[in-house]
């Protein structure tokens, strides 16, 4: 039996996902953050010792990183799952280094910039008293204007010109791709950083309006793109 270790408000949500649009048998072990800190709880370190989600269990498999997983899954289940669309690419197409591309894009260049626009947002909201956050403001201003606000709208003005041309990231199916840039895109249109871009604004509207999205979503509990 596959086990998702399933944190609330985070990218376990597009796992949960995935495990519905291949119609798979899965159990959910749930876990919430810590209010204060906003973190895993400490119980997540007896599955993996990062304490970090998402992880899957299949057995004696443990799976940690989405990227990971999601290619464990598709790779092992794809194959007799109901769903026509979550194929396995073949090995040396276009489509498939497409799919890897972005399966890889999606943490390694996506989610930096954004996690760190979070935090630096973060900080000016804490900030206290009145005088550290004047001194707050200026410095997470620059860094923004000076560094990852550039790289952030680069970022996504790229993957809306790649939208442009591609109904998904890896061509006309859903592929794991999809899966694993749904969580950052999501974020962004949450927050109104994708006012102008309808493509990528389209394909956040796509998968909301799926059914394994939507029976994902029931499962998961509440999802605030964290």
């Amino acid at each position: 039996m596959i086990i998702l270790h399933h944190l609330n408000n985070s990218r376990s949500q597009r796992i949960l996902w995935l495990l519905e649009e291949l119609s798979l048998e899965y159990k959910i072990e749930s876990y919430q953050r810590d209010s204060e800190t906003n973190l895993g709880p400490s119980s997540l370190k007896k599955i993996h010792p990062l304490g970090k989600s998402p992880i899957i269990t299949d057995g004696e498999v443990r799976v940690a990183e989405s990227g990971a997983i999601i290619e464990y899954l598709i790779n092992t289940y794809a194959n007799q799952a109901s769903s026509a669309e979550l194929i396995q690419l073949e090995l040396g197409t276009e489509l498939h280094r497409q799919y890897v591309y972005w399966l890889h894009f999606a943490e390694g260049t996506l989610m930096p910039p954004l996690v760190a626009k979070l935090v630096l947002d973060k900080t000016k909201e804490k900030a206290k008293p009145w005088f550290v956050k004047i001194i707050a403001y200026k410095i997470v201003d620059k860094l923004m204007a000076a560094y990852y606000g550039p790289i952030i709208q680069n970022n996504m003005q790229f993957i809306e010109q790649h939208l442009e041309r591609s109904t998904w990231f890896a061509g006309e199916q859903l592929t794991g791709a999809d899966i694993q840039m749904s969580f950052p895109l999501e974020a962004a249109v949450a927050r109104g950083a994708a006012s102008d871009l309808p493509n990528v604004t389209r394909f956040v509207e796509a998968i909301h309006a799926r059914e394994g999205y939507q029976q994902a979503l029931a499962k998961g509990g509440k999802y605030a793109y964290a």
